[in-house]
């Protein structure tokens, strides 16, 4: 494990500027239904709510913030192309807002990443590249190819256009029920985590707001015991789309200050979760989004009207109905 001291950190996405991102982005990006509460097991956290951006154009939040920053481009960046570094879901956000502004875009993903998401970049006519099974490594080859074309840099999570796209989940959440009192978010590099948190920190004052990571890459929950961005040596968790090495400097501010926790859960949890949505709800999530579901399944939280945050659905037909089979009725056995 390697450790960064924070450098300057600009203060941080206001209300207003998540308010100004949901216009931007009307009409392109869904407004996704918060689907009517349920009880869940008996172990669970009572009254519980699912926002569903695994029902998102994309099948993922990330149009959200992807939409949102290149929209705010100048017309001589967009007439350079963008590019990004992503473990599918922000990647096939960016070509798919790439196409809707006429923008030429590229990705680069893990060697490892879903064939599911790679083929869905392909087909929005973004060029894509391969790079290694980290964050760190594809960020450094989008960087070089940047340099070498004159490209504008689309962070997946670390800056203040993708964290306020993002903060419209939270805007939504609260408009469509003002009575939440916990809000359930998955963490990869922490923009969905930050930009929910700006909007119902500032909305609902009151409200819990939790951050749920696989244990495998805790990288969040590691920085804010640090008190700094704390970067892991290796990840590995089913949730492909959570396993970032190291939060950004920006998002981690925005945990440090206005989230309440981060909890941690298992694989195991998290596949037990997906199962256990798609039995109830009837609805496909991915791993990465059924995580904040494990949490209100498994953590022993204080009952109180919950919203989880589903936050991707492009998960491999065939490896979900297989977790399905495997893990299928198991939720409710939690203790």
């Amino acid at each position: 494990m390697s450790v960064s001291e924070p450098g300057r950190i600009e203060q941080l996405v206001t209300l207003d500027e998540v308010r100004a991102a949901a216009r931007r982005i009307g009409g392109v990006v869904r407004r996704t239904p918060l689907v009517a509460e349920r009880f869940g097991p008996a172990a669970a956290a009572g009254k519980l709510g699912l926002k569903c951006e695994n029902l998102q154009r994309g099948g993922a939040f990330k149009l959200r913030g992807a939409y949102n920053f290149v929209a705010l481009l100048r017309e001589d960046e967009r007439s350079r192309g963008v590019i990004t570094y992503s473990s599918g879901n922000h990647g096939r956000a960016l070509a798919l807002a790439a196409s809707e502004l006429g923008v030429p875009a590229v990705v680069v993903v893990p060697v490892d990443a879903p064939q599911v998401k790679v083929e869905a970049i392909r087909r929005l006519g973004a060029e894509v590249f391969s790079e290694g099974t980290t964050s760190v490594e594809r960020q450094r080859r989008a960087e070089e190819i940047a340099a070498e074309r004159g490209m504008v840099i689309v962070p997946p999570f670390d800056h203040r256009h993708i964290i306020a796209g993002q903060g419209t989940v939270g805007l939504e959440i609260v408009e469509d029920w003002p009575e939440v009192q916990r809000v359930l978010v998955p963490v990869g590099g922490g923009g969905l985590l930050a930009g929910v948190a700006a909007a119902v920190r500032a909305l609902a004052p009151h409200t819990e707001i939790l951050g749920v990571e696989p244990s495998g890459a805790a990288s969040m929950r590691r920085s804010l015991g640090a008190g700094y961005p704390v970067q892991l040596e290796r990840v590995a968790s089913v949730a492909d789309g959570l396993k970032p090495v190291r939060p950004g400097d920006l998002t981690f501010a925005h945990a440090r200050e206005l989230v309440d926790d981060v909890l941690v859960v298992e694989d195991e949890d998290i596949l037990k979760a997906l199962a256990w949505i798609a039995e109830e709800f009837r609805l496909v999530v991915e791993p990465s989004g059924a995580a904040a579901v494990a949490a209100h399944l498994t953590a022993m939280l204080v009952e109180t009207p919950t919203v989880a945050v589903l936050s991707g659905g492009n998960v491999e037909p065939s490896r979900w109905a297989v977790w399905l089979s495997e893990y299928g009725g198991q939720a409710t056995e939690v203790a």
